[in-house]
Parts: structure tokens; sequence; C-alpha cells
């Protein structure tokens, strides 16, 4: 609501002064008035829809960016980048106060809960699958259960148990950031539609009052004189 209103407000101020300010027509029919008038509004419109993209876009990736650093800041890792998927790898592989990694199969290195090799791998595996899919498939569902399970030292089924809850709330947080997407994209645009009418109509009101012909009862084209 806050967009759609300053869209109409500034719109309809830049029509109003766009057809207000223009000299006045000799000679030219009411119904040209009336279309060169909304063609003043769309015009003018459209220069500050443009305008503002401009600036919003550089503004905008100013303050993502910002607010990353600001985030990184908080987290102690402000010398990094870091990958949201981090934070659902870190959710498996927490380790429980009093539980002890499970042994490895012969021949491999003792897990630690912390190791760097696995973490990238299923940061990797978590990445593309929610890339292609938005989910993990059974086959590496079960892959990263084992893993959780040889890291943590949790039995496989409560492996399972938390990486299907993981993989849950990460399916929740893409959905709700699609439904954001959406829903400012729907509001975006009908921002960009209340203002071009808005515009428009303004326009025509600054165009009327400029050539004398306004009077107050309705936007229509005033008869041949």
């Amino acid at each position: 609501m806050y967009l759609v209103i300053v869209a109409v407000m500034s719109s309809a101020i830049g029509g109003y002064l766009a057809a207000r300010l223009r000299t006045k027509w000799t000679s030219v029919h009411t119904n040209e008035v009336f279309f060169r008038d909304t063609a003043h509004g769309l015009v003018a419109w459209a220069f500050a829809t443009v305008l503002s993209a401009s600036v919003l876009s550089a503004a905008a990736t100013y303050i993502v960016s910002g607010a990353v650093a600001g985030t990184a800041a908080t987290a102690s890792i402000a010398a990094r980048n870091v990958d949201p998927t981090q934070v659902y790898v870190d959710r498996l592989f927490r380790t429980d106060t009093g539980t002890a990694p499970a042994t490895p199969p012969t021949g491999q290195p003792a897990a630690t809960g912390n190791n760097e090799a696995v973490r990238a791998e299923v940061t990797r595996l978590l990445a593309a699958s929610f890339s292609d899919t938005n989910d993990l498939t059974p086959a590496d569902r079960t892959y990263v259960a084992r893993l959780v399970a040889t890291q943590t030292g949790l039995p496989q089924a409560e492996a399972e148990r938390r990486v299907n809850e993981v993989v849950a709330q990460a399916k929740e947080a893409a959905d709700r950031a699609r439904r954001g997407a959406a829903k400012l994209a729907f509001w975006m645009t009908a921002a960009l539609l209340f203002g071009a009418f808005a515009a428009s109509l303004a326009a025509v009101e600054g165009g009327q009052l400029r050539d004398g012909t306004w009077e107050g009862q309705r936007l229509v084209p005033r008869p041949w004189r």
C-alpha cells in the first residue's frame, strides 16, 4: 500500500506539472488537447520511472551489500561472504553435548563433527539440489543422513530425522522467499499502473487549468468552440 500511495502521489504531481507548465495551444481541437495532456502525463511518469529504477537499483545494491557485511560482522565472519546453505549444514552437524562421534569404518580418520571436507560436500549437495528441485533426492537424503550419523554419533534413524527436519526448514525458507518476491513484484506492478493512471489524470487537470477550461466536475474533452 505504501508503494501504491507514493507512486500515485508522486506521479500525479509530475503529470500535473508537466501539463500545467506547458504553453497554451491555440487553434487546437479540445480532443487533441486532451490527448496531448494525457501523453504529457505518461511521458513524465515514464521518465520518472526510468530515473527511479536507475537510482534505486544502485541504492538497493549498496544496501544489500551493507546488510550482508553487517550480518557477517555480527557473526564474526566479516572477512568473507557467508553462503546461507552453511547455516543448514551447521544444523545438520551440530553435536549434542555428551554424544561421541560414531566409530568410522576401518581405514578412515576418526570423525570429529567438524570435518570440513564432509561439510563442503553436503553444502554442495544442498545448493545443487535446491537449485534444481528445491529438495534432496532420496539417495542424497540417505547419504547425508549417513554422514551426519558418522560425524555426530547419532543413530541412523535420528540422523535421518534431523536431515528431514533441516530440509523441511530450508524448503520453508525458500518458499517464504519466493512468496515474498511474488508479492513484491505484484505490488510494484500495481504501483506502476496506478502511477501511470494518476499521472495521466493529473495532467489533464493541469492542462485544463492552464487553458481555463476546467469546470471541476468531470474530466472529458470540452466541446469545440
